[in-house]
């Protein structure tokens, strides 16, 4: 179902700020959307408003065409899980799947049917006659999908629901989750503050900050075309590396950036955005991965000295301090850097990135 918000706004009593700031919003039916941010940006509230247990100041919220922003939660045709999730501890785990259709009062052959299907999806069939005291918190996390997908939801809300689990069962769910997404067809907003989680699982990102959308975009998007300088050094681990800069024209007419102890030529890509910038101060950036180790120096190629490296098992990642900057740069394991050595980092033109040192705005606003 589609599920589109326009001109939200939600404020509380005790902040001087709008919560969520007139935010609009499409999302289309059968997508996993993943609303990204940092803590009290207003992703939760966001999400709580389309499930109906906060309600707006202003604006609308439909599914499927259907206004929705007045109806109470269980009008609504929602499902939720929380990030808390809690189990009927007297019930076993066959039963607290069903709970919900007995609500409803759907028929019993009915609702064996459901349950043993939605049971067999998230991998927890067998775990059907066990009592929830007996169940890992994997398997708890996976009985609160199963319950909350058994009534056919419409949408399935799913507020961090990852965040409380060790990080080798968070993979596991995620897994879960994307097949749970591809079996089902059913429309996905998922809550998560990981940028990891949400490049893994999204069809859409929506980066949120200060209860306003920064960006929404696909992973790739969002990752290699970042509208803005906040996405750009949210999205990705390690960070983008970035610094101030000023713009200045080179002697062949082209543009050069002057960074802290060093410049670099730009690429001709930037010539549009920076036409009437020569003398302004902008923020450059380039991941991590975008830069590369040369045996000699060269063009936008700079020398520095390894401060200290962090194995990630087949990569590593060094930091090499050039003149005041620390940059992070990812290696291959079998380079075996070591600290004190003295690199020439190589910038890939392709990768660089430019944003006004004031809006913070990409100077490259629609371009990969």
């Amino acid at each position: 179902m589609r599920v589109v918000l326009k001109d939200l706004v939600k404020r509380f009593a005790n902040s001087d700020r709008a919560a969520v700031n007139k935010i609009n919003l499409v999302i289309e039916a059968g997508e996993l959307a993943v609303l990204l941010g940092p803590s009290g940006c207003g992703k939760t509230t966001t999400l709580r408003m389309i499930a109906g247990l906060e309600q707006p100041d202003s604006g609308r919220i439909t599914i499927a065409e259907r206004d929705i922003t007045n109806l109470a939660p269980k009008d609504r045709g929602l499902a939720m899980v929380f990030q808390n999730f809690s189990m009927y501890p007297t019930m076993n785990v066959y039963d607290n799947i069903a709970f919900p259709l007995h609500a409803v009062k759907m028929k019993r052959g009915e609702i064996d049917g459901a349950v043993r299907e939605m049971a067999r999806l998230v991998n927890i069939d067998h775990l059907l006659g066990r009592s929830v005291r007996q169940v890992s918190g994997g398997e708890a996390q996976r009985v609160a999908l199963a319950r909350a997908m058994v009534r056919r939801p419409q949408v399935f809300l799913m507020d961090e629901p990852l965040s409380n689990l060790d990080a080798k069962l968070r993979v596991q769910l995620r897994t879960e989750i994307k097949r749970l997404h591809q079996d089902t067809g059913a429309t996905f907003i998922f809550v998560t503050h990981d940028q990891e989680e949400a490049m893994t699982l999204g069809d859409k990102i929506i980066v949120m900050k200060d209860g306003d959308i920064q960006q929404v975009g696909s992973p790739h998007e969002v990752f290699f075309a970042p509208r803005n300088a906040f996405v750009a050094n949210f999205v990705g681990t390690p960070s983008m590396n970035m610094l101030h800069g000023t713009v200045s024209r080179g002697e062949s007419g082209g543009f050069r950036l002057q960074l802290p102890g060093f410049d670099l030529s730009l690429p001709e890509r930037f010539n549009r955005g920076l036409e009437n910038m020569t003398g302004s101060r902008v923020i450059w950036g380039i991941r991590p991965e975008a830069i590369k180790l040369m045996p000699e120096p060269g063009e936008n190629c700079v020398s520095g000295e390894v401060e200290l490296v962090e194995a990630l098992g087949s990569r590593d990642l060094i930091f090499v301090r050039v003149v005041e900057q620390l940059f992070g740069v990812i290696v291959d394991a079998l380079e075996s850097v070591a600290v004190g050595d003295t690199c020439h980092l190589h910038f890939a033109a392709g990768q660089m990135r430019l944003f006004d040192a004031d809006s913070e705005r990409s100077l490259l606003p629609n371009s990969l």
